[in-house]
This record gives C-alpha cells, sequence and structure tokens, in this order.
C-alpha cells in the first residue's frame, strides 16, 4: 500500500487539476512516522532519477533536519552525490530558522538556500517557487515538493496562513506533488483535520499494542512498546477522482536498513474496502433482497404468458411478414375502429356574464 502512494507521486498531477497531496502523520505511541517521510522521499528520488516521475526536480523543506542529513541518507541509499545538484534543492528552515545566529550568512552550496524567518511564509512560499522553477525554468516542466515537519511549522504561524501555503503549493501549475509529516498529537484535531481535508492522500502510522478490552492503550507501557518495538500498521486511505474512497492497511517494520512494509494476508481479514458512509439506514442488499428485487412483476413488463413476448419500444413498427399475415379488417370494423379513436372537447362557460372572446387568446390584438 505504500507504494501505492509512491506511485500517485509519481505520477503526478492531471492537467487542470490540483496536485495530489499526501499527509503522513504519527503519534507518541508510534513515533516512526519520519522513517515512513524518508522512504516515500527516497522512492519519488529514485524516480525523479530515471525518469519515471512527472516531475523533474525535487524540493525539500527541511524543518527537522540538516541538509547534510538528507544528502548522507540519499548517499546510503545508492545516489551519486554530484547529481543531487541537478534535481534538489533544499529550503535550510533547520540553522537559522528565527535569524538568531548572526555568524550564518548563507551556503557555499548552490543547492540549498536558508530560510533565516520561518514566521514569513509568504515568503517561504516565494523561496520554493524559486527553487523549483530555478531547476525546471517556466513552462509545463513541474517539480515536487517536500516538507518535513509541518508540525515545526505550525509551531511558528497560525494553521491558516500553513493551509494557505499548502493550497497555494497545490494549485501551482508546476507543482508535480506535495507531501509531508505531522506529529498529530502533539496539535488540535482541528489542525489534522484541516491537513487531511486538504490531501488527497493520508497514511497514518498506528501501534499494534493493544489493551485487553479491545481498545488501544492510553498509558505507556515500557514492556509493551519495547516488545512491539518497530512494529505497528500503515493505514492508508485514498480519495479517488470520482469521489470515492478506498482504505488500505498493510504492517510495517522499522529496521536498520529503514522502513519496511508487509503486505497483510487475507486470512487476517478484509484488508481493501471502500469505506461507506455511517448512516442510519443499510445501502446494502442481502441475498435474499436481492432476489426478493428480481421477482417483483413489473406493471409494464410483457410476461408472455402462453404467447410470444413482443415489446414495442415507439421507434419500430410491426414486422412486415406480421402485417401480411393479419386478416384484412371490415369497412365497418374500420370505421368502429377509428371512431373508438375519435375524442371530443366540450366547452361550457362559467356564466352568462362572460365575454364572448374570453376563451380566445388574450395577445391576438397585439402587433407582434
Amino acid at each position: 500500500m505504500a507504494e501505492s502512494i509512491c506511485r500517485a507521486l509519481r505520477d503526478g498531477a492531471l492537467e487542470g487539476e490540483h496536485a495530489p497531496a499526501l499527509t503522513i502523520k504519527d503519534t507518541l505511541h508510534t513515533p516512526y512516522g519520519f522513517q515512513a517521510f524518508t522512504h516515500v522521499l527516497c522512492s519519488l528520488s529514485s524516480n525523479i532519477l530515471s525518469a519515471k516521475s512527472q516531475s523533474k526536480c525535487l524540493v525539500l523543506i527541511a524543518f527537522e533536519k540538516s541538509p547534510s542529513f538528507y544528502y548522507e541518507l540519499l548517499r546510503s541509499k545508492g545516489v551519486d552525490v554530484n547529481t543531487m545538484k541537478n534535481w534538489l534543492r533544499i529550503l535550510d528552515c533547520y540553522s537559522d530558522p528565527l535569524g538568531w545566529k548572526d555568524g550564518i550568512t548563507g551556503s557555499n552550496d548552490a543547492a540549498v538556500k536558508i530560510c533565516k524567518n520561518v514566521r514569513d511564509l509568504e515568503k517561504l512560499l516565494s523561496y520554493v517557487l524559486e527553487l523549483g522553477k530555478g531547476v525546471v525554468g517556466q513552462g509545463k516542466v513541474r517539480f515536487s515538493v517536500a516538507i518535513d515537519s509541518v508540525s515545526v511549522m505550525l509551531r511558528h504561524a497560525a494553521l491558516s496562513s500553513v493551509a494557505s501555503l499548502i493550497n497555494n503549493l497545490r494549485s501551482n501549475n508546476q507543482v508535480s506533488s506535495i507531501f509531508w509529516l505531522i506529529h498529530s498529537d502533539l496539535h488540535e484535531t482541528r489542525s489534522t483535520t484541516v491537513l487531511e481535508y486538504m490531501s488527497s492522500m493520508v497514511a497514518s502510522l498506528d501501534s499494534m499494542v493493544h489493551s485487553s478490552n479491545g481498545q488501544r492503550s492510553s498509558s505507556l507501557n515500557i514492556f509493551s512498546i519495547e516488545h512491539n518495538s518497530g512494529k505497528g500498521k500503515f493505514n492508508v486511505r485514498l480519495k479517488r477522482r470520482n469521489g470515492r474512497v478506498k482504505v488500505m492497511c498493510e504492517e510495517f517494520h522499522v529496521e536498520q536498513t529503514g522502513i519496511k512494509f508487509v503486505v497483510i494476508s487475507s486470512g487476517n481479514g478484509m484488508v481493501n474496502h471502500t469505506l461507506v458512509p455511517k448512516v442510519q439506514f443499510n445501502l446494502q442488499l442481502s441475498e435474499k433482497e436481492r432476489a426478493d428485487r428480481e421477482n417483483v412483476v413489473l406493471p409494464f413488463e410483457h410476461q408472455g404468458i402462453g404467447k410470444e413476448v413482443q415489446i414495442y419500444d415507439g421507434r419500430r413498427s410491426l414486422p412486415v411478414e406480421q402485417n401480411e399475415t393479419s386478416p384484412v379488417l371490415t369497412t365497418e370494423k374500420s370505421h368502429a375502429k377509428a371512431d373508438q379513436g375519435k375524442g371530443e372537447i366540450h366547452y361550457f362557460r362559467d356564466s352568462d356574464d362572460e365575454h364572448l372572446d374570453s376563451d380566445e387568446d388574450p395577445d391576438d390584438d397585439l402587433d407582434i
């Protein structure tokens, strides 16, 4: 299922549509969202390098880690550092986010730009577009955007400003895809809901630790956390273009080399299903109800009991051979049948005071 969202980010946006957006969220109980983020980041980087992606450049907004960390990460995945300057740009919001360090004036690396005021999201937006267009140029060539921590952004800016930034990036005709990470339990439910609403895909990491009554345990059981360390469920919700929502689930294992995803076998229950809204009535029919519906006799349906079924659709005449074989009607029968088809309209005035021409068109005297 993780590969499904990676393919969606790789394929990018259709002409006239917003870019695909992915929200990755984790909690204190399952703090492996960053591993999932780097997995998606490396997958998209590999697709860009192999020219399989719609985007030709990746702009990374780094809040939680330094640019050197991401260079080392990509190097460990086999990416040549010398080629990164051709497709990777990093907006460094980690080194000096508030402009307090006077010694940091800039970076010697042309692929890295330092942002010294993360509270000014309008300027941050201009930096992202400048970095992306600096590689792909002006036109129809697109680039992707990754934000390693929306939680840090919400620490310095209001939710409305962050939502406006993401919406402006999604609606930009040169942005192919965008994805970000948020630590959902650090914020109000409203913040997470807004970001999920703006996303076409939502991936959440849940712990496999449950209490005896089937509910997730809210207490920090050290033994349970240590026993289930590095394991959990990866739940994905995808919004399709036709409005349908698909929910998928698989297990993940965090190892030294990175995060690994394992498809849950069908024997453990239904994994993939279409999300049906919760309503007071049943939207699906049982087998008995389906059989009863098929046996309903419609009033306009020809049953063909003892005769050949012929349904007249109003667009074709009876077959010629049928007209030839049908008996010739006599003149009297023809007149009788014709009389039966005639009709008359009788009009009675409501009163004698009604004008004689009151039943005529009142606009006849107008010169139109």
